[in-house]
């Protein structure tokens, strides 16, 4: 019992002191930084002592409103994605846009061999090793006999015919398999590396789900051709033309965003380390007198495009086999309108659906519908660049990296309508065929290049205004 009083005579001693050991901070006390921040954001505790030894009065804390003010601007400077993205991710969305190009032409030429109906199963993981043995090919090609292919187009076909078709399938898929991965790994590093702005990391994210939905689209494009009910009995087999020119179309997209952010990224780097002239520059192109061009430059790149999705059609219904002669289509300029706007593609008993199925499905209107667009096409790029070329205002106000922009798209459309016209004079011969397809996507580049140096994106014209350091001019008395 009489330990008791002694322990609690310590316990008491220790208090006071245990008190203000547990409650003072000594790394902010050993780092006077940190002690000065602290006490501008909540103000001193009591009285402070004023150089001439008096009491001072305390200072006054805070409102909420500075210390909301104050964690914001922590926050903002602990952003995790940096502001601009990184020189490498720019060179990496290139590389992969060359990829895709490069795909795209292998996919025409898969589709002008007729090889893509070679492979009748779906296997994305299993799928990229091909046949390694005798039976594994015999079970290859008994499986592709039961096709509608090979029983109406290839019964004859011996087994070393047949690989020679399977592999070029099997190099789509596996080159469609190698631009994914080579897309989705870098996507993950760059990211996480924070290497990316937050805009760039949400298109790149956005790029790697088209690119599995482009896989998807191309196995339900090739399902199309491998059921009889898909096409008319005792057809050509083939695949859906609508199918087709969706995978096109999303290949092209794809395509396109990879090049667009790729070329925006150097672009803004260029011009955040010379924010002055960057601003002299988008002064130059916002001028009113430029609306036109800048305007223009935009329904060029979506007329391209579309021209490029009437090719699609023409390559699923073959109607680059019939009418081969330019300008004529028989007799005339275009066919009977009888033979447009027939009545063997309507589906409805009161034949309201015969226009738009004629345009889609009918392969004269679709080829005729092609020669408008690719015509339209030619001559509003030649427009334009008569009006860049004669017009003084224009001429004078456009700068150098866009008339040299302007002349090449020039370049690529006169290429494309020559390997157009030949294509469709020599019965679609299989190397002008594949470089009349990588004609159209090199058209487009050309005017996406164009618009990336003439159209001012909003991001980058705030984040170069920012930068722009404005001279301080300050009069200091001469010292007496």
């Amino acid at each position: 019992m009489s330990a008791a009083p002694h322990m609690m005579s310590m316990l008491r001693r220790a208090a006071p002191r245990l008190t203000k050991s547990f409650f003072t901070c000594h790394h902010a006390c050993r780092n006077p930084h940190i002690s000065k921040q602290s006490r501008s954001l909540f103000g001193s505790s009591g009285p402070q002592l004023s150089s001439n030894g008096l009491l001072s009065k305390p200072e006054v804390p805070p409102t909420i409103a500075n210390i909301t003010n104050s964690l914001r601007s922590n926050r903002k400077k602990a952003k995790f994605f940096p502001e601009t993205s990184d020189k490498s991710v720019a060179y990496w969305l290139l590389g992969s846009a060359a990829s895709v190009f490069g795909i795209v032409v292998f996919g025409g030429l898969t589709r002008l061999t007729e090889s893509g109906l070679s492979i009748t199963e779906w296997k994305p993981v299993t799928g990229s090793v091909p046949p390694r043995n005798a039976e594994d090919w015999s079970a290859e090609f008994s499986k592709y006999r039961s096709s509608p292919e090979f029983k109406l187009l290839n019964p004859n076909m011996t087994l070393d015919e047949f690989k020679s078709i399977y592999y070029m399938e099997w190099g789509h898929r596996l080159w469609g398999r190698v631009v994914g991965m080579s897309f989705l790994i870098p996507a993950v590093y760059f990211i996480a590396r924070r290497k990316v702005s937050a805009r760039m990391a949400g298109k790149i994210v956005g790029v790697a789900g088209l690119i599995g939905f482009q896989g998807f689209l191309g196995w339900w494009m090739v399902k199309s051709g491998l059921k009889d009910d898909l096409f008319a009995p005792g057809s050509h087999p083939r695949v859906s033309q609508y199918r087709l020119t969706a995978h096109l179309g999303t290949a092209f997209v794809c395509y396109t965003a990879m090049l667009w952010n790729g070329l925006s990224i150097l672009r803004e780097r260029k011009l955040l380390a010379d924010p002055q002239a960057a601003v002299k520059l988008f002064e130059r192109l916002q001028r009113p007198e430029l609306r036109v061009f800048r305007r223009s430059v935009g329904a060029l790149a979506v007329l391209v495009f579309c021209t490029a999705m009437s090719g699609g059609l023409v390559a699923g219904l073959d109607a680059g086999l019939i009418y081969n002669e330019f300008p004529y289509m028989g007799l005339g300029l275009t066919p009977p309108k009888s033979e447009l706007f027939s009545d063997f593609y309507s589906h409805t008993p009161d034949r309201s659906d015969i226009w738009w199925r004629n345009a889609l499905e009918n392969p004269s209107l679709v080829q005729l519908d092609h020669r408008i667009l690719a015509t339209t096409t030619f001559t509003s790029v030649m427009g334009l660049w008569a009006y860049t070329k004669f017009s003084p205002t224009v001429r004078t106000l456009l700068p150098a990296a866009c008339r040299k922009g302007m002349h090449g798209v020039v370049g690529f459309v006169g290429l494309q309508v020559a390997l157009g016209i030949t294509t469709l004079l020599y019965l679609v011969p299989l190397p002008l065929a594949s470089a009349h397809q990588a004609g159209s996507l090199a058209l487009l580049s050309s005017v996406i290049i164009l618009g990336g140096r003439t159209w001012v994106p909003g991001r980058v014209a705030s984040l170069v205004s920012q930068r722009v350091v404005k001279p301080i001019r300050t009069s200091r008395k001469p010292a007496t």
